[in-house]
């Protein structure tokens, strides 16, 4: 139940994270939490970079990107080595993963936008049947979204499909196609309200906790970490190593990576940590978008000829990685017994903040871009840039990297702030499950020891503590309502009487927000990919070049974007 959008840029090189520097244990807090969170006017500072582990020195990357300034960081060799668990940390590929307790059915949080927040497609019609079912049809007649017997059903891109079924004591069930999904189960810790998930994926129950979260009138639930590291590992985990390893994955043989391979490919060698967690981030969101279709992949062949992850978006994910690493780093400041602001630490700050974002696709999403819809999949890139509205139900990102001719590298997609939230909450919990290989493989496999502080174990949050225990029928229950789904479906669609006699049309929400206007340093690609048709013949002078669209010109000096002006 998530939404796709188009999006490109080019590296964005530095973090705004790493400031000045700070001493061995300091690390910014975050604002204290209101009993009943709210979306904050605007965000609280940006987490200081942690210090170095054991240093006393600044912290590395003040305006440097992670890793940087070794040359073998830049190089893309084979791949080797085996890889752990796919998908832990983050919940099944395609499961939903939008709204808390107070969420809504697609349509209901505001007059023709999805769930997610993201306008709902043009053209999209819906009609009810006599038996209380609501369907939602785009407008080429495809079945979108189907409501019976309580239940929410999305179909996505590629054949995915989601369900979604409040129960009577406010618990709520979420699963896919496949009977994969968790069980979630609302509690409190400290005044605070959480919700506690057992998934299910590939035969393995796992737990994690989240916190509702209302934005734009969207309700969203924002990753709480289960456990914090010393100060000193997440110096260690932030910095950038002495001298760049090499490391094998052994994901060689493994089918989904001769599936994927042609659109990524491990480095050889690893100048620091964040790079090192790039590529498990990445390799587990292709690995567990497989597992979600190994038996109608098992005989495909590779993908076709995608254009390959290059250095730079791997960088600027890297980059991003370091920054969340940072948040995590602040919040374990405030000590095990604090409930983090979901207004802080989720997607919130980074609409608010004025440093670009990366995000790695981890479901299926149906998006709008500039050049109609499309469809993002799993370990697609997209950027967001300084700009979106206080507030806005939406965001325009542009797409880094794609692996599909759908939503194409350079377009400019339009993603729902709970899709958003998705995609953190994702990238955070595939972060701390690489952060815990990190410190079990420190000193061994070719992964640097970390100073003696850096090794201590982990320790239990609070409120992870007195979560609820893991759902014991998860598995029954997901395989139970997928059946139930496939049911329901079939006897609302075959009442639907009106399909071919014109329903009312979904309300349209406003149309995709206008291209952002802080382009500098952009490309003339990524440019011409949010400004769209040229009016008039571009002007060369030396070094510079302007090119004229409908509202504004805009100068590019040595191919980079250095001013615009209305035209």
């Amino acid at each position: 139940m998530r939404t796709p959008r188009k999006s490109n840029r080019t590296l964005f090189i530095g973090s705004t994270l790493a400031a000045a520097a700070m001493m061995f244990f300091g690390a910014s807090g975050l604002r204290a939490a209101d009993k009943k969170p709210a979306a904050p006017a605007k965000p609280a500072a940006a987490p200081k970079a942690p210090a170095a582990a054991g240093r006393g020195t600044p912290a590395a990357g003040r305006g440097t990107a992670a890793g940087r300034g070794t040359p073998a960081a830049a190089g893309r060799g084979a791949a080797a080595g085996r890889g752990g668990p796919a998908a832990a940390g983050r919940g099944p590929a395609g499961a939903p993963g939008r709204g808390g307790p107070a969420g809504a059915r697609p349509g209901e949080a505001r007059a023709g936008l999805s769930r997610s927040g993201a306008p709902r497609p043009a053209g999209e019609r819906v009609s009810h049947t006599p038996g209380g079912g609501e369907i939602h049809r785009d407008a080429r007649g495809q079945v979108r979204d189907v409501h019976a017997r309580g239940m929410d059903i999305h179909h996505g891109p590629g054949g995915s499909r989601t369900i979604m079924r409040e129960r009577a004591d406010h618990s709520r069930v979420f699963s896919n196609r496949y009977g994969h999904g968790y069980i979630e189960h609302p509690y409190r810790f400290g005044g605070r309200e959480f919700v506690n998930r057992t998934y299910y994926v590939g035969g393995v129950p796992y737990v994690r906790m989240y916190q509702p979260f209302v934005y734009g009138g969207i309700a969203m639930s924002v990753y709480a970490p289960g456990l914090f590291y010393a100060p000193a590992f997440y110096g260690w985990a932030y910095n950038p190593w002495a001298v760049a390893v090499a490391y094998s994955w052994g994901w060689a043989g493994n089918p989904w990576f001769g599936y994927w391979g042609a659109y990524f490919t491990p480095y050889p060698v690893y100048a620091s940590p964040a790079l090192w967690l790039t590529d498990y981030y990445v390799g587990q969101t292709l690995q567990a978008a497989y597992a979600e279709q190994a038996a109608a992949l098992a005989n495909a062949q590779p993908l076709a000829a995608p254009a390959p992850l290059t250095p730079d978006v791997k960088q600027a994910i890297a980059d991003e990685v370091r920054r969340q690493v940072a948040l995590e780093n602040a919040e374990a400041a405030a000590g095990v017994q604090a409930a983090p602001d979901p207004g802080s630490s989720g997607i919130a700050r980074m609409l608010a903040d004025p440093t670009p974002h990366v995000f790695v696709v981890s479901a299926p999403l149906d998006l709008t871009s500039n050049f109609g819809e499309c469809a993002a999949t799993e370990g697609d890139v997209l950027q967001l840039n300084p700009g979106t509205p206080p507030n806005a139900t939406a965001a325009n990102l542009m797409v880094l990297a794609s692996k599909g001719q759908d939503c194409v590298k350079g377009s400019v997609v339009q993603v729902g702030v709970a899709d958003l939230q998705d995609m953190q909450n994702h990238m955070r919990e595939t972060i701390d499950q690489g952060l815990g290989e990190l410190q079990k493989k420190q000193g061994q496999s070719g992964i640097p020891a970390a100073p003696r502080a850096a090794a201590a174990p982990p320790v239990q949050t609070g409120y992870a503590a007195i979560a609820p225990p893991a759902d014991p029928n998860v598995a029954t229950e997901l395989s139970a309502q997928t059946k139930e789904a496939d049911s329901a479906e079939r006897e609302v669609l075959s009442q639907d009487t009106s399909a071919g006699s014109g329903p009312e049309p979904v309300a349209q929400a406003a149309a995709p927000a206008a291209p952002p206007q802080d382009i500098i340093g952009w490309s003339e690609d990524q440019v011409k990919a949010a400004y769209g048709q040229q009016t008039k013949s571009p002007i060369l002078a030396g070094a510079k070049k302007i090119l004229y669209f409908k509202d504004v010109k805009v100068t590019f000096t040595n191919g980079k974007a250095t001013d615009i002006d209305a035209n």
